[in-house]
């Protein structure tokens, strides 16, 4: 029985077995069956090799379904292994802290359940398997703003070199790991549904202009909903280029950065009826002879700039010009600030009713690009740039006191062999 007989359905979330702590405890120790396992997987990881992910999509058959599989069961135990080691090497008063006590067993739950997964060896497994993988993943969709909420609380047991260095390292990882299921999820899918511009998560025609018209929109909504007013979006440049990349990191990218632009310009225009437009210029890829190519993106807005004291700050974690209320413990107050976007929600509390309403659809967003809600918590521009460098791109400010800031942002096409360091 083929795949293609077998629509993959999407899989229902597993039954989260971890339910947030309000008090401090130790994290409880591996058993004998964890410790052997991270004994024979935490290993040091090799760089993810792009090439070697794409491989399996080209074309999708069901000999390469199966060692994408096993390409999975093989690389990611192995990642999961390092953030577990990483976890538990964290000083001991963090590691009670509950929300980073809870994700230190939620990954030694997800490694142990994949270190002992058997391979598939036939479609209907596999089918099996990427259900799980995908819900797996879904468990997983809130780490990140679980973590910062964690390292927020303990900031004063780390040095800020200490807590970067750890969520560099664990947001490197979480991409990677993420990068390497999904992948394997569609093309499990692709294999019934074949999409010609597709090799799994990667589009060969990704379209920036549609994306910031998408971002646009969802950003405009929201600094509606918040602050009452936003500026429109333009765009130039040669607004029909296309390169291969995968949509929801770029979605990642706009979304943050048109998030800063909209809230500053709004704010340094407070009471005037016409707000200058945030303009986005694209620069499509030059073919060269050597050397990658890249695809290029300036976001300008007249937002008043960025005071000369915060430059140092803008890529640190927990950064942020988004006010916060005296009390600290409060979370914050500011505009986008996490309680206002289904931030409560999205850090381990229950029963919000956020659904059918504009925060609710904020925080699927957040799910969709796997880190959930983080505004207001500082990530937003430092997370930025780890994805636009993840595969050998970058980004960076430029701003005028006063006056306005430009973000670049260059993108490595993924039609060459790439390396993602990590």
């Amino acid at each position: 029985m083929s795949l293609s007989c077998l629509a993959l359905p999407r899989a229902s979330p597993r039954p989260h077995t971890r339910a947030f702590r309000t008090y401090r405890r130790a994290p409880e120790r591996s058993s004998r069956q964890i410790t052997e396992l991270l004994a024979r997987y935490d290993t040091p990881v090799r760089p993810l090799n792009l090439r070697q992910l794409l491989s399996y999509g080209q074309p999708v058959t069901e000999s390469s379904i199966l060692e994408s599989a096993a390409f999975v069961l093989h690389e990611i135990p192995r990642r999961l292994a390092t953030r577990v080691r990483r976890l538990e090497g964290l000083p001991f008063i963090v590691g009670t802290n509950p929300f980073i006590s809870n994700m230190l067993l939620a990954y030694r739950d997800s490694f142990q359940f994949l270190a002992t997964y058997k391979p598939p060896t036939s479609l209907e497994e596999n089918n099996t398997f990427a259900m799980e993988l995908e819900s797996l993943v879904e468990n997983h969709a809130n780490d990140i703003p679980t973590l910062a909420k964690g390292f927020k609380e303990s900031s004063r047991y780390m040095s800020p070199e200490m807590a970067s260095e750890f969520l560099d390292g664990a947001i490197r990882n979480r991409v990677s790991v993420r990068l390497i299921a999904e992948q394997h999820v569609a093309l499990s899918r692709a294999l019934g549904t074949p999409k010609a511009d597709s090799i799994g998560i990667v589009d060969r025609r990704c379209s920036p202009r549609s994306m910031i018209d998408m971002c646009g929109s969802f950003v405009s909504q929201l600094s509606q909903a918040t602050l009452g007013a936003s500026p429109q979006v333009e765009i130039d440049g040669v607004t029909d280029a296309t390169f291969p990349y995968v949509p929801v990191h770029l979605e990642y990218i706009l979304t943050e950065l048109l998030k800063n632009s909209f809230r500053a310009s709004v704010e340094h225009h407070d009471g005037k009826a016409d707000i200058p437009p945030v303009v986005v210029t694209i620069s499509p890829p030059v073919p060269h002879s050597h050397g990658p190519k890249f695809l290029s993106l300036r976001i300008r807005d007249q937002g008043g700039g960025i005071a000369i004291s915060n430059i140092p700050n803008i890529f640190s974690y927990a950064f942020t010009t988004a006010g916060y209320s005296a009390d600290e413990d409060d979370g914050g107050g500011g505009p986008y600030a996490a309680q206002y976007v289904g931030g409560s929600a999205a850090i381990g509390s229950e029963g919000s009713g956020d659904s059918g309403n504009l925060f609710g659809e904020i925080t699927s967003r957040g799910l969709q690009t796997g880190i959930g809600t983080i505004a207001g918590l500082g990530y937003g521009l430092p997370m930025s740039r780890l994805y636009t460098k993840y595969f050998g791109g970058d980004l960076q400010l430029k701003t005028l006191e006063g006056w306005g800031t430009d973000a670049y942002v260059k993108l490595r096409c993924l039609d060459e062999a790439v390396d993602a360091r990590i």
